[in-house]
This record gives C-alpha cells, sequence and structure tokens, in this order.
C-alpha cells in the first residue's frame, strides 16, 4: 500500500486521472491524500468533488480557501465575481446538495504518524497537537446544523496575532486564516495575509511561515500548498505541492513511502485569472 499526496487541484480533473495513472495509483490498495482547493478557478470541479466522493475510504482531503468559499456561498454569501471563479456549476449540480455535505465533512487538517497536512500552514506558537485540536474547532461546526451562520461570520484578516485568550469567531479566523490562506508572518509570528509572490521576494520584515525560529510544529514534517509561487519544494521539515496545475502548471504528487515525486503537465487547465 502507497501513499501518494496531490497538489491543489482547483477543479482539475483531468491532470489528476492521469497523474494517479503515472504513479500506479490503485484505490483498492493505495491511499490518495489531497492538501485542499480541491476546486475553483478550473473547469471541473463538479466532476472532482464526484470524483473524490466516489473513491470513498481511499481518499484523505483537508479543506483550503476555495473549499471554504465554496462552502461559504453555499451558505448565503454573496459570491465576489471574480473572473476565474468557477463554483456556480457545483451550486447549479442536481446533486449539489450531497457534494456540499461531503465537502462541509472535508477536515482543516490531518495528521497521521510523523506527517501532518494542511493547505496553507501553521502558526509557530502551535504544536500539531494544539494545532489539531484547534481544527477540529471548526471542523465541528462545519458539520453541525449551524454551519451556514458559521460561515458567514468568518471572512476577515482580523485577529493577525494569536493568543491563547483569543474566543468566539476571532478564535476560529485566525485559526482558518493560518491553515488555509497563510504565506508570510511576522517575525513575532503574526499574520500578514496581502503579499502572495515568491518567498524570495518576502517584503521587508516579513518571512515564509516555514522560517519561523523554533517552530513548536517541527516534531511532524508539514504536507502544504496554496502558495504557487513557492512551488513544488521538499524543504525537509515542509513539503509543498501546489506547482501551478490551475495555471497551466504542472500537478503534483509525492509518494509518502519513498518520497518519490510524480507529475503531470496541465496545459488544458488554465484560469482565466490570477488569485488566491
Amino acid at each position: 500500500m502507497s501513499t501518494y499526496v496531490v497538489g491543489d487541484l482547483q477543479g482539475c480533473l483531468d491532470p489528476l486521472k492521469a497523474l494517479l495513472a503515472e504513479a500506479g495509483f490503485s484505490p483498492q490498495q493505495d491511499r490518495l491524500w489531497l492538501v485542499g482547493d480541491l476546486v475553483n478557478r478550473g473547469p471541473q470541479s463538479v466532476e472532482v468533488l464526484r470524483f473524490l466522493r466516489d473513491l470513498d475510504k481511499a481518499v484523505t482531503a483537508v479543506l483550503g480557501n476555495h473549499d471554504l468559499y465554496l462552502l461559504a456561498v453555499a451558505a448565503g454569501l454573496p459570491p465576489k465575481d471574480k473572473l476565474g471563479d468557477t463554483i456556480q456549476p457545483v451550486l447549479d449540480a442536481p446533486d449539489s446538495a450531497a457534494l456540499i455535505d461531503w465537502l462541509r465533512n472535508v477536515p482543516l487538517m490531518h495528521v497521521e504518524g510523523a506527517w501532518a497536512m494542511v493547505h496553507a500552514g501553521l502558526l509557530p506558537q502551535w504544536s500539531i497537537p494544539q494545532a489539531l485540536a484547534l481544527a477540529d474547532e471548526v471542523t465541528v461546526h462545519l458539520r453541525s446544523p449551524d454551519w451556514r451562520v458559521f460561515l458567514l461570520e468568518l471572512f476577515g484578516n482580523k485577529p493577525a496575532q494569536w493568543g491563547e485568550s483569543l474566543t468566539g469567531w476571532d478564535r476560529h479566523r485566525i485559526v482558518i486564516n493560518a491553515m488555509t490562506r497563510m504565506r508570510f508572518i511576522t517575525r513575532e509570528g503574526a499574520l500578514e495575509l496581502k503579499p502572495k509572490g515568491p518567498p524570495e521576494n518576502a517584503p521587508e520584515g516579513l518571512i515564509p511561515w516555514y522560517d519561523a525560529e523554533n517552530a513548536a510544529w517541527r516534531s511532524h514534517t508539514i504536507l502544504s500548498g496554496h502558495w504557487s509561487a513557492l512551488g513544488l519544494r521538499d524543504l525537509g521539515h515542509v513539503i509543498a505541492l501546489d506547482s501551478g496545475c490551475v495555471w497551466g502548471g504542472k500537478l503534483s504528487a509525492l509518494r509518502l513511502e519513498d518520497r518519490c515525486v510524480f507529475q503531470v503537465d496541465c496545459p488544458a487547465c488554465s484560469a482565466l485569472s490570477v488569485g488566491d
């Protein structure tokens, strides 16, 4: 049995199928992990959700910011009307309710053995057990009858600094922002969500989240996506897997057992505009 971890799909099913064939993935024997952003910007968001749902227990995924955006619009948030968004077909699908229910049952973080999978990253103050507990707090709400109200309260960039005293919406918002949107932080460990460029061009006073000294999460190797400008990188303590498939780049998979990398080109899965 092998475990394959795949980078951001963003509605690109054909490259995923090609990648799984390239890797020799068998749903009867192997496991498929996905680092989030399953939907949006690509042309096959509905098909991606159906494909993953039908793989059932062979799939382990975590939520990305685009997945949460789809859930929030399904909950009643007015769509942003960004050029390139492709979530409407999911909302219009005859099985939309079932697909939304499947997606809101996907967790925010997954930990297994020495691996921890999260879409964007973890704040340096968080140990792996603490981060998982915080993620689980969010997951409980997403799976509850109040999931619509919960999602409508969570958009915004504040607070930027984690504190143990945070409660309620502020607590949940910073957890979601860190785990699904973060790229750069200050040296004091505060979120800065606006910069999107490569880590080599970090704005003054900011560092990539994974470069924080003495980060409490370093007991595990983090599997992440979200940052297409970072690309596929094995940093030792962090393996980044977003290689920009939806922008016409590549879709990447890592086989955990030997860190072997598989890739396919994504020439036909190109988004209309640049976004998160």
